[in-house]
C-alpha cells in the first residue's frame, strides 16, 4: 500500500474485495493526506511503514498540518523502516526501487518498479505538472533537478503513477510539461 490517506474503511474494503494482503505500507512524503492512514492500517494488518528519514520532522508536525487544513489530528504513525535512496522492496514479483526525489519535502520518494515500467511519483511529478514547494520543506531548484536527473532518465514509455491526478509518461512530461522546458 503506498501513501494511505485517511480513507481505512475504503481501503479495507477494497483489500477485501481482491483478497489482498498488505506486505508493506509506503509513504511517499509525509504530507497529511498521504500519510494520515497509515499508522490506522500498519495496526490492522501488521505491515511495517517505509518512509525516507529525512520526512521525520514533517511527519512530527501532522498536528499542525491538521490545524491548517481543519481536519481531524490522525494518530502517531509510527515508522518501522527507512527509505533511503536504492533501497529495493521486493512486493510479489516485482522489485520497489526507492528514488529520493527531494523538492515536494525534504524527504520525498518516488517508486520506480522495472519489472512493470511503472513509476509511482508520489507528488514529485504529475501530468503537465509538478508538485508544490510553498510548504514547509518545498525547494524549486531541488524539486525540479530530482525530475530531470531521477526521473527523466527513465524510459520514456514508462507509465507515470502520481500522487493526484490522470497517470502520464516519462515521455509526455519530457515533451509537453511547462516546468520542464528550458527557455
Amino acid at each position: 500500500m503506498i501513501d494511505p490517506g485517511d480513507e481505512i474503511e475504503r481501503i479495507t474494503q477494497a483489500l477485501d474485495q481482491h483478497h489482498l494482503t498488505v506486505k508493506a505500507i509506503v509513504v511517499t512524503h509525509a504530507h497529511i493526506d498521504h500519510v494520515a492512514g497509515a499508522g490506522k492500517l500498519r495496526g490492522l494488518t501488521g505491515a511495517p511503514v517505509y518512509m525516507n528519514e529525512r520526512d521525520r520532522e514533517l511527519l512530527d508536525m501532522l498536528d499542525m498540518q491538521a490545524r491548517w487544513l481543519g481536519v481531524k489530528i490522525p494518530p502517531r504513525t509510527p515508522v518501522d523502516a527507512g527509505a533511503a535512496d536504492g533501497t529495493v522492496l521486493r512486493l510479489g514479483e516485482a522489485d520497489f526501487h526507492v528514488l529520493e526525489t527531494p523538492g515536494h519535502t525534504q524527504g520525498s520518494i518516488s517508486l520506480w518498479i522495472p519489472q512493470e515500467g511503472k513509476l509511482i511519483a508520489g507528488d514529485t511529478l504529475f501530468r503537465d505538472s509538478v508538485g508544490r514547494t510553498d510548504l514547509p520543506g518545498g525547494n524549486t531548484r531541488q524539486l525540479l533537478s530530482s525530475i530531470k536527473t531521477r526521473l527523466l532518465e527513465l524510459p520514456e514509455e514508462a507509465l507515470v503513477i502520481p500522487g493526484h491526478g490522470p497517470n502520464t509518461t516519462i515521455g509526455r512530461e519530457k515533451e509537453r510539461n511547462p516546468f520542464l522546458q528550458d527557455g
